[in-house]
C-alpha cells in the first residue's frame, strides 16, 4: 500500500509543502485547503513531541494531505511512533555520514532487516509488516559540511528514499550567517552539488525553501520536494497583507523561519 506521499512524488514533477512547528489543528488542515501537497511536523526545533504529532496525524487521517516527521536523531523509538501513527515519512536531521542514515533506515524497517518494533496505532494501516514498512519513506537531512563531503557514501545506503537540504545549517556551516544561505554562491553551489549527487543516484531530493519565490526557483534546480512555509509565516504573511489592506499601508517584510 503506497503512502499519499509516495503517491504524490509519483504523480508530480515537484510537490510542495507546509510546515507545522506547533500544536495546532488548523495549520495542516488549511495547508491541505490551500492545495498544498504535503505538512511536515517539526519535532526537532519545533514545539511539539512525537505525542503531539501521533496527535495531529490521526486528525488528518480524512484529510488529503500528505505528511512527514521531522525528528532530531536516529533513535528508533520515536522514529517508530510516528510511523505507526501514520507519518508516511520521517526527516532525519544532521545526517552526516553513511551509517548515520543507515541507522534511520532501519529505524523503519523491521527485523531482519532493521530495529523497527511492531506495533501500529491507527486500524487503517493494516498490520502486514512489509505494507507497513513499504510506505515509510526515510529522507536524510543533509545540512553540514561533513554530510556535504560524504554525500556520495550517503545517497548510496539501500533503503533511503531521498536527502532533504537544510540551507541554514548548512550556510552556517560553511562559515556564513542563515540568512545567506540564498546569497553566497558557496552555499548556492553546494546545495545543487547535493541535488545532483541524490538524483543521479535515483533519490527524490527535498529542500527547506521559506517562501514561494525561492521555492520555486529550487523547483528550476531540480528540487522535487519543496517546503515553502511554516504555519507561523503563513499567518504572519496573511495577518500582514490584512492589515495593510485596512489601513492603507504597503506590508513590510516578515521575518522569515530558516530551517
Amino acid at each position: 500500500m503506497a503512502s499519499r506521499l509516495q503517491d504524490a512524488l509519483a504523480d508530480n514533477a515537484q510537490i510542495w509543502g507546509g510546515w507545522v512547528v506547533g500544536p495546532t489543528v488548523l495549520g495542516p488542515e488549511e495547508f491541505a485547503a490551500a492545495g498544498y501537497d504535503y505538512v511536515g511536523f517539526d519535532v526537532q526545533h519545533g514545539y511539539l513531541s512525537d505525542a503531539d504529532v501521533a496527535l495531529l496525524l490521526r486528525r488528518l487521517e480524512h484529510v488529503p494531505i500528505a505528511t512527514v516527521v521531522r525528528l532530531p536523531g536516529v533513535d528508533a523509538a520515536p522514529i517508530g511512533r510516528v510511523l505507526d501513527a501514520g507519518a508516511d515519512g520521517v526527516v532525519i536531521a544532521m545526517v552526516e555520514s553513511a551509517a548515520q542514515a543507515a541507522a534511520a533506515v532501519a529505524a523503519t524497517r523491521y527485523a531482519p532487516g532493521g530495529v523497527r518494533s511492531f506495533g501500529p496505532l491507527r486500524a487503517g494501516l493494516g498490520i502486514e509488516p512489509a505494507a507497513l514498512q513499504a510506505r515509510a519513506s526515510v529522507f536524510a537531512m543533509v545540512e553540514t559540511a561533513r554530510g556535504l563531503a560524504a554525500i556520495d557514501e550517503i545517497c548510496r545506503v539501500e533503503g533511503l528514499t531521498g536527502i532533504y537540504v537544510g540551507p541554514a545549517d548548512l550556510a552556517i556551516s560553511l562559515g556564513h550567517g542563515p540568512t545567506e544561505a540564498w546569497t553566497r554562491p558557496d552555499v548556492l553551489n553546494a546545495m545543487q552539488h547535493l541535488q545532483r549527487t541524490a538524483a543521479k543516484a535515483g533519490l527524490v531530493t527535498g529542500i527547506h525553501a521559506n517562501t514561494g519565490t525561492i521555492g520555486n526557483a529550487m523547483a528550476q534546480k531540480g528540487f522535487q520536494m519543496i517546503t515553502l512555509a511554516s504555519e507561523s509565516q503563513a499567518l504572519r504573511r496573511g495577518a500582514a497583507a490584512h492589515l495593510a489592506e485596512a489601513t492603507g499601508q504597503s506590508v513590510a517584510p516578515g521575518q522569515q523561519r530558516y530551517c
